[in-house]
């Protein structure tokens, strides 16, 4: 693989540390400022936000340069915002660096799938992509708890400071070692917007929400499950993020190499593979080991789709990606608001901390239904051709 993808990757790793480290801060956080736990989470809601409108806004906004010169732009963004939060003598400063740390999260993974994939042959475009977002994988299992532990050994301020380091040699990464694509001239903003004509491209961003839903409707109550149910001990949650990571790295380097070789089948595969072990989860759930092997297969499932997804909605933008890949990544950001909201809509309606996995179990059995309804239309259109 292309030396580019290291710059790449280490971008993405900076990225990812920022986005998920603030959940093991909240309680620092609130007490710099006395505000509520719950008021400090809004940090994480504010930073999905960001990437949801950052995403396709700074992308168009970037179609006239280089791809090359639009990812400087946006990590200098992100090392600004984070900077701006590591300063920041109120909350509302604090929101606003995570907001424009945010804003270029969406734009520089859609524009950097787009650069992955340009650096290798089409056969391993997939491939490329999955080694790009190797870094928000590892991020998960190096860069959390590490900057978590960072932030309550030297004041959680430390850990924005390293992170927008971490952007700095991201930034001079790509800066040396990507190289400076032409920009395709017979593409412009308008190309770009008429992709999200094709029925096929929105049918890609909705297997993204979905999927991702269907992870995060989980994930995102895995601590109290894991305590209350299983009978971990809250200092054994870190440990079980991590085993969850390690899955996340195996299973990212697996959907890419999948879905260079049948893009479609591995999807189709994956997501039934993922809403099984959601499925499984509610009942494993109640066992210390069963659920610690559990998490790490949840953790291959929920990573292997990444890939796969960001391929297919490349695949149906053919000629004009870069926003479409950037609405992936906000789409993703959707899933995950979305599938939280309806986990956690669960738990306050009784129904106990398991029930966000078979949620989940249900929201990643619509995005195979997408995803099989998206290739019979492929195969359609085949015949049709014939």
């Amino acid at each position: 693989m292309p030396v580019a993808l290291l710059a790449l990757a280490i971008g993405a790793f900076g990225i990812g540390t920022t986005e998920f480290v603030i959940m093991g801060l909240l309680p620092e956080v609130a007490a710099t400022y006395s505000v509520s736990i719950p008021t400090a989470g809004l940090l994480i809601s504010g930073y999905a936000l960001g990437v949801v409108v950052g995403a396709p806004l700074l992308t168009a906004a970037g179609s006239r340069w280089s791809r090359k010169r639009l990812l400087i732009g946006l990590m200098l963004i992100f090392i600004a915002g984070n900077v701006l939060a590591a300063i920041a003598p109120t909350y509302g400063l604090l929101m606003a660096g995570r907001i424009v740390s945010a804003l270029s999260h969406g734009a520089f993974f859609g524009v950097g799938s787009v650069v992955a994939a340009r650096l290798v042959a089409p056969a391993k475009q997939a491939s490329a992509i999955a080694m790009m977002f190797i870094g928000l994988t590892v991020a998960n299992v190096l860069g959390v708890p590490l900057g978590t532990a960072l932030g309550q050994a030297l004041g959680w301020r430390s850990t924005f400071w390293a992170v927008a380091i971490l952007g700095v040699i991201g930034l001079v990464g790509i800066i040396a070692l990507v190289p400076d694509l032409p920009r395709d001239t017979t593409t412009n903003l308008r190309h770009e917007l008429a992709v999200f004509k094709r029925p096929q491209v929105w049918l890609a961003l909705a297997m993204t929400a979905f999927g991702f839903a269907g992870v995060f409707a989980s994930f995102t109550y895995i601590a109290p499950m894991m305590t209350d149910i299983a009978g971990f001990s809250s200092g054994m949650v870190t440990w079980l993020l991590v085993l969850f990571g390690v899955g996340m790295v195996a299973g990212n380097l697996f959907g890419g190499k999948a879905a260079d070789k049948a893009l479609m089948p591995s999807l189709y595969g994956i997501l039934a593979v993922l809403a099984i072990v959601l499925g499984v989860f509610t009942f494993t759930a109640h066992a210390q080991i069963p659920a610690a092997i559990t998490i790490l297969v949840f953790g291959v499932a929920a990573s292997a789709t990444v890939a796969p997804l960001q391929a297919r909605v490349m695949d149906k933008a053919e000629g004009a990606p870069a926003l479409a890949s950037a609405a992936n990544i906000a789409a993703f950001n959707l899933g995950n608001a979305g599938g939280a909201w309806l986990g956690g809509l669960a738990i306050d309606e009784g129904l106990g901390y398991t029930a966000p996995n078979w949620i989940g179990a249900l929201l990643a059995v619509a995005g195979l239904a997408v995803a099989l309804y998206s290739g019979l239309l492929d195969r359609k259109k085949s015949l049709q051709s014939v």
